[in-house]
């Protein structure tokens, strides 16, 4: 690989891992740079507080220095937001730890900035105290935003009037009168809780935004268990009767085979008749759990795609589903019930396209979706077993599926059938069908 192509790679990368994260992915990182950039921005308010007091302010080393020392308690309040939303989604974290740290930090680097201000030459008398309550103002801000996320609103309540006391003293002590403490301190008490409310309602987005992708999970999962339990009932109506039956009449011959009576002939041919009604039962019940109608699907299909939110457009050549065999429909039912799966389960896709045509006379099924989590993340030769499965049902009428290539984000499937497929009802053989009566 050549040095520029190598560039090319690197340039990509941060592209390829976006793409690669799902929705709840993406909205976390976005909702945590909110918070973090909330902190971040904190160093510029001081920054041009401090260029506002040019001439008349600290010198270029001291500012210098009260600059950095807001950098240094900004970057432990990003720490500090990461583990309180950690905290939050309870997942396992260290926030306690790491907000006493930024805690500690904010309380020393306030006093700092207001003793700084107060008794450094070169401040005009009039900036000292409203210059000193900026700074500690704000990195009082930068401590009580994580704190507001990571604890119950009565904690985050009393440790800001806390900090709010522990901020009034050192401007009383570094001479700011009264009347502009007490205003410093009424300003910041109706500051805070407009801050704690965003950062927190930020962490209850996130939280929401989890639980629904945990809920649908949770109703993928049901909407399976309810067909294992459908296809049980199914099941059990069709062959508990019959086999109680069975296993009576098999009673009733032994022993009447066992008194010597002929009877017992006649019990086991009725055993007989009835296991093979069974079995036909049972062959059916298979066959038609297994057939997929095709115009069925195209409607369920539209209707799960677009209730996920997927833009879905079907084009069936002039309703030629209709005119299709029924082996054909089935076969191809199951092709689009499948990738309609896919699409829901490993794409992010914005929008999908169905399209049925009949040429040179096979039947051919495309469907072409975009939002593919990531270049290359479905190959040609695909190794699920899902698409698997359709090449092996499809094989067995004669027909393919190929992955044709696609834009990029897209990905496209396609399979054809003949017309002449097998007859109707053979979609799926089923041992069952192959068992000698």
């Amino acid at each position: 690989m050549t040095a520029r192509g190598a560039r090319d790679v690197d340039v990509m990368a941060p592209v390829r891992r976006w793409r690669a994260f799902g929705k709840p992915h993406r909205s976390e990182l976005y909702l945590r740079w909110s918070l973090y950039l909330m902190s971040l921005l904190q160093p510029f308010a001081v920054l041009l507080a401090l260029a506002g007091t040019a001439g008349h302010g600290p010198s270029g080393a001291v500012a210098v220095a009260l600059f950095l020392l807001n950098c240094v308690v900004t970057g432990l309040s990003v720490r500090s937001h990461r583990a309180a939303l950690d905290r939050y989604l309870g997942r396992p974290c260290a926030v306690d730890r790491r907000l006493a740290v930024t805690g500690a930090a904010a309380l020393i680097a306030g006093w700092a900035s207001v003793l700084t201000c107060a008794y450094v030459g070169g401040i005009a008398a009039g900036e000292r105290g409203p210059l000193g309550a900026t700074l500690a103002g704000s990195l009082l801000v930068l401590w009580f935003g994580p704190l507001s996320v990571a604890r119950p609103v009565r904690t985050a309540v009393r440790q800001a009037l806390a900090g709010l006391a522990l901020l009034a003293l050192p401007l009383l002590v570094a001479g700011t009168g009264p009347g502009t403490t007490a205003g410093v301190v009424v300003g910041l008490a109706v500051a805070l809780p407009l801050l704690g409310a965003s950062c927190r309602s930020f962490a209850w987005l996130l939280s929401v935004v989890w639980e629904l992708d945990a809920a649908r999970e949770t109703q993928s999962r049901l909407a399976v268990a309810e067909e294992r339990l459908r296809f049980s009932r199914d099941l059990h109506d069709v062959m508990g009767r019959n086999l109680t039956t069975i296993a009576l009449k098999s009673e009733l011959a032994v022993q009447l085979a066992r008194r010597g009576r002929p009877e017992a002939a006649d019990q086991m041919t009725e055993v007989q008749r009835i296991a093979q009604e069974s079995h036909r039962e049972v062959r059916d019940l298979v066959r038609g759990y297994r057939t997929a109608d095709l115009k069925a699907e195209v409607i369920g299909a539209r209707a799960v795609l677009r209730a996920a939110g997927v833009e879905c457009r079907i084009d069936l050549g002039e309703d030629a589903a209709a005119a299709l065999p029924g082996p054909v429909q089935a076969v191809l039912g199951w092709v689009l019930r499948e990738a309609t799966t896919n699409v829901l389960r490993h794409s992010e896709a914005g929008h999908c396209s169905v399209r049925l045509r009949v040429a040179a006379g096979r039947a051919v099924l495309e469907l072409e979706n975009d939002g593919v989590p990531a270049p290359g993340a479905l190959p040609a030769q695909s190794t699920g077993t899902g698409l698997y499965g359709l090449r092996e049902r499809l094989a067995a009428h004669g027909g393919e599926l190929d992955l044709p290539p696609a834009a990029p984000g897209g990905f496209r499937l396609r399979a054809s059938v003949p017309l002449t497929a097998g007859p109707a009802g053979a979609t799926d053989p089923s041992p069952l069908e192959n068992t000698p009566r």
